[in-house]
């Protein structure tokens, strides 16, 4: 018998005589499918359990069981209501939860201030989706007074956890020189680890820098390998950038076939400065041109933008 069977024969038991703990833990073990067979419904049923014990961790578990319907009916505003008994006993996932559901009127009306309340609880406990959320709404002057300051202030505490959004974030604050001094080098520093974790707009702005020679040394090549993986992802932008830099030649030898190729990709996906370039390129090139960039263009959507 293996360690995870016999914890889950030792635990239900005491979770069956009304072990708080044991319940919470049992419910864990069938929503992640550690230890038992993964199973929603047993899982809500053992954090109900325990959340209707006062057990602030199967409080916050039963929200988000409730927000996703997983095990349940889909219901926003049970989902509030066990987010907030959390929240109020500390729970920082509950408050961050709790400050989404506010900011997006879902199982209660829009309110940013309330949403803001609860974020900064969060956030001053370290969760780090909180911070960026609560920089958001300074930077935007959603339930708090604009603040560009105070936005780098937290985007900066999120970024420096590793979240790719806040460090995406950060790098705006710095490439346009708002709370923080107008520094293109800060902002390509920030740009690269959030474009390192996989972020889209992170990877097109680092390549964008890179073409343009700002905040790094001008290279092409390096600015084709981050476009390329931001068009991957299906930036638009990144796509008709890779678009002009086969046009042009930069980075990669001259070619409007696959100029062609990007742009009519990133028109697909209504970006309307390719559609103007794929049509005015297409003026330059053969009927059999056209038609082999077309195919081309089907083939990488087919293969959802991959080895283009």
């Amino acid at each position: 018998m293996s360690d995870s069977e016999i914890a889950l024969r030792e635990l239900r038991p005491l979770a069956e005589q009304g072990n708080v703990v044991a319940q919470y833990n049992l419910g864990v073990m069938y929503y992640t499918g550690q230890g038992a067979p993964q199973d929603y419904k047993e899982a809500a049923k053992w954090y109900r359990l325990a959340a209707g014990q006062g057990n602030a961790f199967a409080q916050s578990a039963l929200g988000l069981i409730y927000q996703y319907g997983e095990g349940v009916t889909q219901d926003y505003e049970e989902a509030i209501k066990w987010y907030r008994l959390a929240a109020e006993q500390g729970v920082s996932l509950a408050q961050y939860n709790l400050g989404l559901m506010y900011s997006n009127g879902e199982g209660v009306l829009q309110d940013y201030k309330e949403a803001a309340k609860w974020y900064r609880l969060a956030a001053e406990q370290g969760d780090a989706f909180a911070q960026n959320n609560l920089g958001l709404m300074y930077e935007n002057g959603n339930g708090l007074p604009q603040n560009g300051k105070k936005a780098a202030k937290w985007y900066r505490l999120a970024a420096e956890q590793e979240n790719t959004d806040a460090q995406y974030n950060l790098g705006q604050m710095y490439r346009d020189g708002q709370g923080v001094s107008q520094e293109d080098k800060e902002a390509a520093k920030w740009y690269r680890l959030a474009a390192e974790q996989g972020h889209a707009r992170a990877q097109y702005n680092l390549g964008l820098m890179y073409s343009n020679g700002e905040g790094v040394p001008q290279d092409y090549e390096e600015a084709i390998k981050w476009y390329r993986l931001s068009a991957e992802q299906g930036h638009a932008f990144a796509q008709n950038n890779l678009g002009l830099m086969h046009h042009n030649g930069q980075g990669v030898p001259r070619d409007n076939i696959r100029a062609y190729m990007w742009w009519n990709i990133a028109a697909i996906a209504g970006n309307d400065a390719a559609t103007k370039n794929r049509d005015i390129v297409a003026k330059k090139m053969t009927p059999a041109q056209v038609e082999k960039a077309q195919s081309l263009a089907q083939e990488c959507i087919r293969k959802g933008y991959k080895d283009c």
